[in-house]
C-alpha cells in the first residue's frame, strides 16, 4: 500500500501564493505519474498539473503560467508552486501517484486533499 499526504493549504489573498507538498510512502519500487487535481464546491474534480519521473511537465490551461509542479525522486515528494492566486482557485487540492509496488503490481494512490481558500 501507498500513502500520500499532502499539506500545504490555507487562506491568501487574491495575488498571494502557496506551495503544497505531497509525500509518498509505503512499499514503493518507483513512482511513475505525480499530479495535482482539484475539487470546488459543486464542481468535478480536475486536473491542475502532472509531472513524470523524468520531469517532463503538462498543466490545465487556467494555471498556465502561474504554477509550477515539481518533484523530489529521492523523497517521493511531488510540489505545486502557485504564485497569483485567484479566488476561482478555491478548491481542495488533492495529490495523485501511479507507479510499481515492490511486490511488482502496480498501485495509484490519492492524497486526503488540502483545502486552499483565495479571499480577501
Amino acid at each position: 500500500q501507498v500513502h500520500l499526504v499532502d499539506s500545504g493549504g490555507g487562506l491568501v489573498q487574491p495575488g498571494g501564493s502557496l506551495r503544497l507538498s505531497c509525500a509518498a510512502s509505503g512499499s514503493i519500487f518507483s513512482i511513475s505519474t505525480m499530479a495535482w487535481y482539484r475539487q470546488a464546491p459543486g464542481k468535478q474534480r480536475e486536473l491542475v498539473a502532472h509531472i513524470t519521473s523524468s520531469g517532463t511537465t503538462n498543466y490545465a490551461d487556467y494555471v498556465k503560467g502561474r504554477f509550477t509542479i515539481s518533484r523530489d525522486n529521492a523523497k517521493n515528494t511531488v510540489y505545486l508552486q502557485m504564485n497569483s492566486l485567484k479566488p476561482e482557485d478555491t478548491a481542495v487540492y488533492y495529490c495523485n501517484a501511479g507507479g510499481l509496488l515492490r511486490e511488482g503490481t502496480g498501485f495509484g494512490s490519492w492524497g486526503q486533499g488540502t483545502q486552499v481558500t483565495v479571499s480577501s
